[in-house]
């Protein structure tokens, strides 16, 4: 039995009942079935089913999002934000995916010669809690206008947001079978990627459950793709528009409590401005109003589960015993943690060196253009780096000497449709998102035609 509690109240939301291993197989049946015929469907039909998709979201957008809230705890105003985004997503593949699945035309010695790309069938994902909604959409929405079906298992205190995706998509007239949503617990994952039914599987999520997963894919010569998080940093240059710059820092590291694969949390600031950017940035997040997720005006709600929170403590009790210094915040009550800010830290540092999944943010100083490169690359992940200045050129000179996926000039690191997303390193490989994204899972498929 999977419980659906609310992190902010305490109080079980919804038990769901686990699918038996006979249900679970019967669902694969189903959407293998349903492929056979949903790989013939033309792009007309889809792109119209996917904009109806759209309208249903943002149609009941306010409930969608609610339950968002309810279950891991995200303010209301950024969840309903959450479900605009999926709607964008759905358009976006809608208006999109016929194009970027054309064929591409190569002069050979033949008459002709192209490469096509065909779905390959049955994709399952493996979606976390912190965007139930958004992680979700930005696989299945290119992943049926490619032609593929799709399974989830969801995040297990995150059932009623899986449970009403999947009634969106049957709301908007995909075929019975399109998107199905698994109850089920993460130790049945590995027979349903070894079911010969299952010809990909996408997760995001830990660096432990992208390891298993990708290994057992591995074994069944099945492609996979992990997004698998992040500790980006943020870089704020002597020459940065200092306001401007923390108010996008500030963004960055606190949005959804700070329990974000992209959020900024690392804060890099060169020695001579130093001090002036943690004073504004204790201004600015003094600002943030904590409070209950669902009012429309909290920044700050709950963290989803009160172990996390607990994890996020100990990460920062032991950085203060390495000399890190506590500014603002540091406490928790529960689930809540305080919006914290914590100077004073070195590259030797646990908050430094491991992702923080929570509201903190870590501010270490430094000298030169290359003692930042280093300290951005000296991360175990590479999902993306945010890098603040008024020197266009040299920002320019910087971003091939980066690892990360993702290099954003004076701006936080997001997602959007029409960028490829994704990491290196301990963040995974593959991307979502864009032409790229909706290839991932497709089979490019060589045609050469001689005539005799």
């Amino acid at each position: 039995m999977l419980k659906s509690i609310n992190p902010y109240t305490g109080e079980t939301l919804e038990k769901f009942k686990e699918h038996s291993k006979s249900d679970v197989s019967k669902k694969i049946k189903k959407a293998d079935k349903t492929f056979k015929d949903w790989k013939h469907t033309t792009f007309a039909r889809k792109s119209e089913l996917m904009h109806n998709l759209a309208e249903e979201l943002i149609n009941n957008k306010k409930d969608y999002a609610t339950a968002i809230t309810k279950e891991m705890g995200k303010p209301i105003a950024q969840a309903i934000a959450e479900i605009e985004k999926c709607a964008w997503v759905c358009n976006y593949y809608a208006e999109h995916a016929e194009n970027q699945l054309k064929k591409e035309i190569i002069e050979t010695d033949a008459q002709e010669s192209y490469v096509r790309f065909d779905p390959l069938g049955v994709i399952l994902a493996v979606m976390p809690w912190n965007y139930p909604f958004w992680q979700v959409f930005r696989f299945i929405a290119p992943a049926l206008m490619a032609g593929n079906v799709g399974v989830l298992k969801h995040a297990s205190n995150v059932m009623r947001c899986a449970e009403n995706i999947e009634k969106a998509i049957q709301n908007a007239g995909f075929p019975d079978g399109c998107f199905q949503n698994l109850i089920i617990s993460s130790k049945k994952v590995e027979n349903i990627i070894r079911d010969k039914r299952i010809k990909a599987v996408t997760l995001t999520g830990s660096k432990p459950a992208g390891s298993a997963v990708a290994s057992i894919a591995g074994e069944e010569i099945k492609k996979s793709l992990l997004e698998l998080g992040g500790s980006n940093a943020l870089v704020v240059f002597e020459d940065a528009n200092i306001e401007e710059s923390v108010k996008t820092c500030v963004q960055a590291r606190f949005q959804n409590t700070g329990q974000s694969c992209i959020a900024g949390k690392r804060l890099l600031v060169h020695e001579s401005i130093y001090n002036e950017v943690v004073e504004a940035l204790i201004t600015e997040t003094r600002e943030l109003k904590s409070g209950d997720p669902l009012e429309e005006d909290t920044f700050i709600g709950v963290m989803a589960r009160e172990d996390l929170a607990k994890d996020l403590e100990d990460q920062l009790n032991r950085a203060i015993q390495g000399g890190a210094k506590v500014v603002l915040g540091g406490k928790r009550n529960k689930t809540y943690f305080e919006p914290t800010i914590v100077i004073n830290v070195s590259k030797k540092s646990p908050i430094f060196l491991e992702e923080t999944f929570g509201p903190l943010i870590s501010v270490t100083s430094f000298k030169t253009d290359m003692e930042a490169i280093d300290l951005v690359n000296k991360s175990d992940f590479g999902l993306g780096v945010s890098v603040f200045t008024e020197d266009f050129e040299r920002a320019k000179a910087l971003i091939s000497q980066f690892d990360d996926g993702a290099v954003f000039i004076n701006s936080m690191v997001k997602s959007d449709p029409r960028l490829p997303f994704g990491g290196t390193k301990d963040s995974g490989y593959g991307r979502e998102l864009s032409s790229d994204g909706i290839k991932e899972f497709l089979n490019r498929k060589t045609v050469y035609i001689n005539k005799f």
